[in-house]
């Protein structure tokens, strides 16, 4: 049966698909634990010995530097901003547990969750291994204790395509094979979202490949740039590809009953006009949805409309069997208090501080005939109450901020709190302070009204 799958009613209520107002709700703070930013863990043992370092080619590009903590760390974001130092270089002796990127409530204390890509791209990132962890905060202290940390490898030669560490027994994944944002147990395996393809990836609960699947949007396959089946013709001329760089699987969540997953695309799927998908000017990001037991797509998709058209999704999770929580967010990071003035850009300041951060409650029985899921209202991380003084750093009269560039952590702990945590992007991003990179901050939020919306 299928009762626990997306519920579309054929009575279902029509919604605008252009951005319109919501209602925002209130959100509390009652937890904060943060996980340093500079927290490393070694390669393992049977791993090739180069990966004992990692970050060697996320400095100056093109090149390759071997000296530990010989590159300064700058913000990511120094296209909008001064050139900003994170005091933190490159390359690490050992493996960053950074970029926490999805979530997932274990329900006894722990949350398992991943580290993405790397170092942000595919070319520099053939050292960053992937792996997901177990992590155990302590609410009361605001420590995070890594209870396990589990590496993605493939000695069955399940992935379709050359791999970094190719011939080796081991055979363990990089940030240049692929970029792993999101993540849900079912039964005893592992699901994963990648940007690079986009894939679906499968494994055992030790991390071992067990499956690649291609993207399928219509029933047509769908691939980014970064995609290893793209090939560039032999002269120059036009390029055709459906997901822009960086925009394939982000967010994922999984029915309550594990039959289906719900890949999200952090970006408009680019039509053959070379134009985002969108309609009214307004545009629109795809959730597929995915045959746990077919190991299939079921060529079924629904629409999440953005509400500017600059903006990305963070991490997708579901409160029940038709609904979830989805985070949407701009690319700017910095506190708004620390903000230059108009006009200056400086190091001192941020010139284009955070302002859209929002997780929304998105309701796909009130889906419309277009298949836009509804969203029902949202709360703006940029806007937490902090009356018990619980923040453990940016709190400022009685408030938090969560002023990231990325925010990518999300899911339900019981019916009225949530989990909502960072991406620190180490060591390129710097929004919580100047001059300081950015820890991996895990918040709980009592955000009750949100839940029971309608």
């Amino acid at each position: 049966m299928r009762a626990q799958r997306f519920l579309i009613a054929t009575t279902s209520l029509l919604v605008a698909t252009s951005a319109m107002a919501q209602t925002k709700y209130p959100a509390v703070l009652e937890g904060h634990a943060v996980l340093p930013a500079l927290t490393l863990v070694p390669a393992p043992a049977d791993a090739p010995e180069q990966l004992q370092i990692s970050g060697r080619y996320a400095g100056p590009p093109g090149q390759r530097v071997d000296t530990p903590e010989s590159v300064p760390g700058i913000s990511a974001l120094s296209d909008k901003n001064a050139p900003r130092p994170t005091g933190i270089s490159l390359p690490f002796k050992g493996q960053p547990v950074q970029g926490l990127s999805g979530i997932k409530n274990m329900k006894d204390g722990t949350f398992l969750t991943l580290t993405d890509n790397g170092f942000g791209s595919k070319a520099n990132s053939p050292d960053a291994m992937l792996m997901f962890h177990v992590l155990r905060p302590d609410w009361k202290t605001g420590a995070v204790e890594r209870v396990s940390t589990t590496f993605l490898h493939d000695p069955d030669r399940k992935v379709p395509f050359r791999i970094v560490n190719e011939n080796t027994p081991k055979r363990y994944l990089t940030g240049s094979d692929f970029d792993i944002e999101s993540i849900q147990p079912i039964g005893d395996n592992l699901w994963f979202g990648d940007e690079f393809g986009p894939f679906l990836i499968k494994t055992d609960k030790n991390g071992k490949v067990l499956q690649v699947f291609d993207a399928v949007v219509d029933g047509k396959v769908v691939r980014s740039p970064d995609n290893p089946n793209l090939t560039l013709p032999a002269a120059p001329g036009p390029v055709k590809f459906e997901v822009r760089r960086s925009k394939g699987f982000e967010g994922m969540a999984a029915s309550p009953d594990g039959k289906f997953l719900y890949p999200l695309l952090e970006g408009a799927l680019v039509t053959a006009d070379g134009k985002p998908e969108s309609k009214d000017g307004t545009s629109y990001l795809r959730i597929l949805e995915f045959d746990v037991d077919k190991g299939a797509w079921t060529g079924k998709s629904w629409k999440y409309a953005l509400e500017q058209p600059g903006n990305a999704i963070g991490d997708f999770n579901l409160i029940d069997a038709q609904s979830g929580l989805i985070i949407e967010r701009d690319d700017s990071e910095g506190d708004p208090a620390l903000a230059c003035a108009p006009g200056a850009i400086k190091p001192d300041c941020f010139n284009v501080p955070a302002k859209f951060k929002r997780i929304y409650k998105v309701d796909f029985g009130q889906a419309d005939g277009d298949g836009f899921v509804k969203k029902v209202g949202y709360i703006d991380l940029m806007d937490i109450d902090d009356p018990n003084k619980v923040a453990r750093q940016g709190g400022r009269d009685g408030k938090l901020t969560f002023p990231f560039f990325t925010i990518e952590n999300v899911d339900v702990i019981d019916g009225e709190r949530i989990i909502v945590g960072n991406d620190n992007n180490l060591p390129f991003s710097s929004g919580r302070a100047l001059g300081k990179s950015d820890d991996n901050e895990l918040i709980i939020l009592k955000v009750t009204d949100l839940l029971k919306a309608k």
